[in-house]
Order: structure tokens, then sequence, then C-alpha cells
């Protein structure tokens, strides 16, 4: 604009009203990837019910869901017993879960949220029929900026942090996080929280 390539017109101050919006999201990763790396991240832990926190997820993502033609659904058995963790983290990392499932599910797919017991742990799913995972992007699905595609544009697949970040969070918690996948098979990620 200062130079006078770009014309100050709407279009250009959308665009970049747009790209300062995506790097304050990235600056906000980065800082809660940081805070998580060092041990700092507060965690304000309660006692959550599990069905409630996946029903939640599962709202704030029907309309999405419903728009891209997938079916949500979200499984949890009455009788789970509470998880002490922090809802908006956990929120966070469902959030994240979810909206990658819902955007590698074609329409008329499907994608599950799940909750069952074990015996010291609770196990969270995110379960898609989308296209699956590349075999050798498995082991580092979880990196920071890792993005499996390369083709990806960065206004449409994230900074590639909301794994990486996903993975610090619940590793806070003292979870664990896993996924398994086959190419046109789908995907499936496991969160496992400990039982107090």
């Amino acid at each position: 604009l200062k130079d006078g390539v770009l014309p100050p017109d709407q279009a250009t101050f959308n665009l970049l009203h747009e790209e300062s919006l995506r790097l304050n999201r990235l600056i906000g990763e980065l800082r809660t990837l940081s805070l998580a790396d060092a041990g700092k991240l507060p965690l304000y832990r309660r006692e959550v019910d599990v069905g409630e926190m996946l029903g939640r997820a599962n709202t704030a993502h029907h309309p999405q869901a419903i728009a891209d033609g997938i079916q949500l659904t979200t499984i949890v058995p009455d009788n789970l017993p509470a998880v002490s963790v922090d809802p908006d983290r956990m929120a966070q990392v469902l959030d994240n879960l979810i909206a990658n499932a819902i955007r590698h599910t074609p329409a008329g797919g499907t994608v599950s949220v799940s909750a069952t017991q074990s015996e010291k742990s609770i196990e969270i799913r995110v379960s898609d029929s989308g296209e699956g995972i590349p075999p050798e992007d498995l082991d580092s699905i979880f990196d920071r900026f890792y993005r499996g595609d390369p083709s990806r544009q960065r206004r449409s697949g994230g900074s590639g942090l909301g794994l990486s970040i996903a993975k610090s969070i619940v590793e806070q918690h003292g979870g664990t996080i896993s996924v398994q996948s086959e190419l046109g098979e789908g995907a499936q990620f496991t969160i496992k929280l400990p039982l107090v």
C-alpha cells in the first residue's frame, strides 16, 4: 500500500485483516506450546463429566458437520466416572481433533466421538471415515509445523501446531494421545486420561 503496489480498496484491507488474525492465532499457539513444553501451562482442574464434555464438543462442531454433509455422533456410556481436567484446555484438544476429522472426511462420511473406561483410565476416541493418514506420516503427526500433505494451504490447513499443542495439553494432564490410521479407511485418535 505504501509503495502503491496494492490499491487501498476493501479487498486489500480484508486480506490484511485476515493475515493479521492468522498471525495472532499463530503467536497464541506458539505461546501455548512453549508454556506446555516448559511445564508452565496453567491448568485449572476440576471434576468434569466426560459425557457433558464430549457433548459440548459435538454441539460446537455440529453446524460445520451438517454443512459438510458429515454425520457427527457421540457415544458415551452413562456410568463413566468424572475426570480431573482443565475443561477449557481439554475443549481445545477436542476442538482440534474434531475439526481435523471433519476437514479430512468427505461428504456422506462419519465422525464419531466416544469414551470408554479401562482399569486405570478414561479413553476418548475421535474416529473418522475420511482419507486416512499415510503410514510415513504417522510418526511425525504430532511434530510442530508438520503437515502431511504439502499441498495444503496455510489458510485451510492451519499452522501445523494443533496436534503438537493437543499432545502437550494431554501430557500435562498425565495422559497420552496416539493415532491409528490406514489410507482410505479413516483415522482414530485416542486420548487416555488417568483416573484419580
